[in-house]
């Protein structure tokens, strides 16, 4: 008898959960989804473990989570945004239509699940997505690694677009349907004319200015930004936990030395990236100099903006890998040299975001990115 009740007990369905994922779609890319929900129609849903592991089902299935996983439904779109390439010029605009990649089969983790795991903290919306591709978009134009000059050519055009998709595809798991040139001065005077950025750019430095402390405050280097360095670190140490593993794994394959000496320099870049992961998986706690022993506020920030800007070499190295992808059957060596120098910033600011002081690393001036 008891037999047949635990039967009928597991056979029971499990209670359905109500989902509001109207705005999935529309102005919303990715919502977190409670466990017990049923995957929404022309969804799917991405399962992130505590280990940033993840996994997709498909629409209509029921989410049944495990301990310690969250879940996203994300809809793959197609979605239209506008991007400003030159912050400097904000009435040239790029109008973009994109799509979430569909599952490769023979990847082991999908790039936007990744991106899910790494960066998002709660639902991710179309307009701070699209916020994301404009910087990397203005930060490879502003390297010269993308070029898009005035009375573009159609060859030009090409090339700007080849690189363009191949950036966003490795960065962040999207395929490119259409990116044309638009004139936002024209759609949008009101916000995007040159006019008007320069006023918001006189307005944010008299606010600035109003906001500066007066010569008996507190040192300026702890005030010159505002952020929470707990949230920073915590943020900025996930990702390089989450994404070092991934990239070196895309890095091993996308490279084909020309010859034996950059056969060798690659295999020291992979090397050296791999003690780079090992020290962000033992790093020590933002807040301790020590066991039981509290470290200065001002050593806690400056730890944190190490992280930050090992986040920011990190994203650099995203992007080097698209151009590595487009580079052929040979790298060139130039982008052995650009790997060499994002390594190396990758390994000076986890050395100093481990160190307890800053005379322990060397630096004598401290400067914010």
């Amino acid at each position: 008898m008891f037999g047949s009740l635990f039967k009928h007990s597991l056979r029971r369905p499990l209670r359905q959960v109500e989902f509001s994922c109207a705005s999935l779609g529309v102005s919303a890319i990715a919502l977190p989804a409670p466990g017990g929900c049923t995957v929404p129609p022309r969804c799917a849903a991405v399962l992130v473990d505590r280990g940033g592991r993840t996994r997709r089902l498909g629409e209509g299935a029921r989410l049944a989570l495990i301990e310690g996983e969250s879940a996203w439904a994300v809809h793959p779109g197609p979605y239209t945004c506008e991007l400003t390439p030159f912050a400097a010029s904000p009435e040239i605009g790029l109008r973009m239509s994109f799509a979430i990649d569909a599952s490769d089969p023979r990847a082991t983790q999908q790039r936007f699940d990744l991106f899910l795991a790494s960066e998002a903290h709660g639902p991710v919306g179309l307009e701070a997505f699209a916020l994301m591709l404009e910087h990397a978009l203005q930060h490879e134009l502003a390297q010269g690694n993308l070029e898009l000059p005035p009375c573009t050519t159609l060859e030009e055009w090409n090339a700007f677009r080849s690189g363009f998709n191949q950036l966003v595809y490795t960065r962040f798991g999207v395929t490119v349907d259409d990116c044309v040139p638009v004139d936002l001065g024209a759609s949008h005077g009101d916000t995007h004319g040159y006019p008007q950025l320069l006023e918001a750019r006189l307005a944010g430095s008299v606010a600035a200015q109003a906001a500066m402390p007066g010569p008996a405050a507190t040192p300026p280097a702890i005030h010159e930004e505002a952020f929470d360095p707990a949230c920073e670190d915590a943020r900025a140490l996930r990702r390089l936990f989450l994404e070092l593993p991934c990239l070196m794994c895309s890095l091993r394959m996308a490279v084909l030395p020309a010859d034996q000496s950059q056969f060798r320099q690659h295999q020291e870049l992979l090397r050296r990236l791999d003690l780079v992961s090992l020290a962000v998986g033992t790093m020590p706690a933002l807040e301790l100099a020590a066991p039981h022993q509290a470290l200065e506020g001002c050593e806690q920030l400056r730890r944190a903006r190490h992280s930050r800007r090992a986040a920011i070499a990190l994203d650099e190295a995203w992007a080097l890998l698209a151009r590595l992808k487009q580079a052929g059957d040979v790298t060139p060596a130039p982008l052995f040299d650009e790997a060499d120098r994002i390594v190396s910033n990758l390994e000076t600011d986890t050395a100093a975001r481990r160190a307890v002081r800053l005379d322990e690393i060397g630096e004598i001036d401290e400067v914010a990115p």
